[in-house]
């Protein structure tokens, strides 16, 4: 059986079907009675992780995620979905929203040496501030070989083969372990949790810890100035001809 054992980052964040409102002072948006749910890469991350598990590839999957108590609940998806136990680092609400990529990755890169894993996965963006960052940043600082948008994820011995998107096609690296990966769309596809699968990750552990337990601060030397709608789009013209379409972008400027 394999020794190999993964980290891999769930982030809880404004569920996609849900309509997002900005707050009246353009701090943030509304999260305040809001549907929450793990993030979709997230969740594609775990599923990786739980697969090579299953193939005996990976001993051990371990779920974290940052934030507020509810934090507890998306780790609880991750137990669901078949990782083994969860590891919530723990920061208030008022400071959690101020957590950014370079934050989040110093605590996971701290938990993936106190943790000793070989692989750690991570969604390759969230779907609240898409900054696609937190994985890069994450192998930075434990100066590990990282392997991002990862669309196929191939154990090989000490190393793994991962094939990844990018705008000319599909790229292939091999990565010595122990690596980042971050998990693109085409990857795989999530399973749902089962009921008897949910009951038993109840019963599950979960880690509470600080980051100050692992020497970290999360100060943040970004500030959001303002948070805004989009503009509303204004209703388009019909024209009738070439000619009209024209002389209307002349009209307007554009041409």
């Amino acid at each position: 059986m394999a020794e190999l054992r993964a980290l891999v980052a769930v982030k809880r964040v404004i569920d996609f079907a849900v309509k997002i409102r900005v707050k009246p002072d353009k701090s943030g948006v509304v999260t305040d009675g809001v549907k929450h749910s793990m993030n979709p890469f997230c969740e594609i991350a775990v599923e990786e992780a739980v697969r090579l598990k299953e193939k005996k590839l990976v001993k051990e999957v371990i779920a974290v995620s940052c934030g507020p108590s509810q934090c507890q609940e998306t780790i609880r998806t991750a137990l669901a979905m078949g990782a083994d136990r969860g590891i919530h680092v723990e920061v208030p609400g008022s400071q959690a929203e101020s957590l950014g990529p370079l934050q989040v990755a110093r605590v996971l890169a701290k938990l993936a040496e106190k943790e000793k894993v070989d692989l750690v996965f991570l969604g390759k963006q969230a779907i609240d501030d898409d900054c696609n960052q937190t994985g890069q940043m994450t192998a930075g600082l434990l100066d590990w070989p990282q392997g991002t948008f990862a669309s196929q994820v191939t154990l090989e011995g000490d190393k793994i083969k991962v094939e990844r998107e990018i705008d000319g096609g599909l790229e292939t690296l091999r990565l010595k372990l122990p690596s980042v990966v971050t998990a693109d769309l085409r990857l795989n596809e999530p399973r749902y949790a089962t009921l008897p699968n949910i009951m038993k990750a109840k019963k599950k552990k979960i880690e509470v810890i600080k980051p100050g337990d692992l020497g970290v601060d999360l100060t943040s030397k970004v500030s959001v100035i303002s948070v805004e709608e989009p503009p509303q789009r204004l209703a388009g013209v019909k024209v009738e001809t070439t000619e009209d379409l024209v002389a209307k972008l002349k009209e307007v400027g554009r041409i």
